[in-house]
């Protein structure tokens, strides 16, 4: 399992992947507002997993939003440095 700081890397890495194979190039081209309103889903199904769905959904629901926090950090340039000095 990659850290977080890995898995930033890695998502940095395919934001210029063009052959239509990269999620997070997709969500990179369509903007901050798309990328916003998979955050917002993405909370919600964390949310809804929590009360409803078990420690198993719940952790993967987790993990489709940090990608997505992740996803919005590469989109608005925010580096990690800069992420850590705020927790």
């Amino acid at each position: 399992m990659p850290s977080f700081n890995e898995l930033f890397e890695t998502l940095k890495s395919r934001q210029t992947t063009s052959d239509g194979s990269s999620r997070t190039a997709e969500l990179l081209e369509q903007g901050t507002h798309a990328i916003g309103k998979k955050i917002v889903e993405e909370a919600a199904e964390v949310w809804m997993a929590a009360e409803h769905e078990g420690k198993a959904a719940t952790a993967a629901e987790i993990a489709q939003l940090i990608y997505h926090l992740q996803v919005l950090m590469i989109d608005r340039g925010i580096t990690l440095e800069e992420l850590e000095k705020e927790l």
